[in-house]
């Protein structure tokens, strides 16, 4: 773990592996350990993985009011300006993926490709803005337990809470040790973030869309309509998960995303490694050929 400092915050992060960057930004209301099984796996296969905690979550600093989406954004290019990283992948899942695509609307010339997880790209319904302020005044007045113990059986599925004991643990462990301040402040930046679909057709880069084929939050509907914007977009849908697939079952997620990576042609070949511990099976993938509307 490291930490950086700059405009009067402290960010933590991992930086682990040498390479080509591979920047993995987590979703609400976690923090970066969400990407441990990549960070490990990537960083042995000749990546360098760049995994920060976003402001108001796990080791960085908790600013309370309302965070936007780019400030996450601009966060996180000063923690690459620091670490003298200038291009690299950029992947996210959820909220991780609405800060990549705001990423991509302000910065796009820095980004090789992208990962797209569990995410959607709509602006927030009139509903859904009232329910994210709501929910972030609850969050501050009662806390994360409460919510967390809540919403675990949809951030990841009820089978894996039974049969993953130690995912259910991190997951819940994540959501229960995020500032209720942080918390609230990205619920309320993302009640006003922009309509990224339009902006999808202008992506001139690789991009992966991933979504656990059970997830409640952002169905796959949701990564279909992604897909179908993105020119020459790949989707894989994954069998059995929910909301975190790449905790669920990370040795899929990561067979993905290798092969992916694997298929940049800005990618430097990796060398040799071994296999994921955690078993990999085939996961359901959108059809080859398949491209935008």
């Amino acid at each position: 773990m490291a930490t950086a400092v700059f405009d009067e915050i402290t960010v933590g992060y991992d930086d682990e592996g040498s390479g080509e960057a591979l920047v993995l930004i987590h979703g609400h209301p976690f923090d970066r350990t969400m990407w441990r099984p990549q960070t490990e796996h990537f960083s042995r296969a000749g990546w360098r993985v760049i995994a920060p905690d976003l402001r108001g979550y796990g080791e960085s600093t908790v600013v309370p009011g309302t965070t936007l989406l780019e400030t996450f954004v601009r966060d996180t290019v000063a923690l690459l300006d620091r670490l003298g990283v200038r291009r690299f992948v950029l992947g996210g899942l959820s909220m991780g993926g609405q800060i990549v695509m705001e990423f991509h609307r302000l910065f796009p010339e820095r980004i090789d490709a992208m990962i797209l997880a569990d995410t959607f790209a709509a602006a927030e319904t009139p509903e859904g803005r009232t329910a994210r302020h709501a929910m972030a005044d609850r969050l501050l007045r009662e806390g994360m337990d409460g919510y967390a113990h809540e919403v675990l059986s949809k951030m990841i599925a009820p089978h894996t809470i039974d049969t993953r004991p130690d995912v259910a643990r991190h997951v819940l462990g994540m959501m229960t040790g995020t500032a209720p301040e942080g918390a609230a402040a990205a619920l309320r930046g993302r009640a006003e973030r922009p309509d990224y679909r339009d902006l999808l057709s202008d992506v001139a880069v690789p991009v992966l869309v991933v979504v656990g084929a059970d997830d409640a939050y952002t169905p796959v509907a949701d990564a279909r309509d992604i897909h179908a914007r993105v020119p020459n977009a790949e989707l894989a849908i994954v069998d059995g998960v929910a909301h975190l697939p790449n905790l669920e079952r990370a040795g899929e997620f990561n067979a993905v995303l290798r092969e992916f990576l694997n298929r940049l042609p800005s990618t430097t070949p990796a060398p040799p490694q071994a296999p994921d511990r955690t078993p990999a099976t085939p996961c359901a993938a959108a059809p080859e050929g398949r491209r935008r509307r």
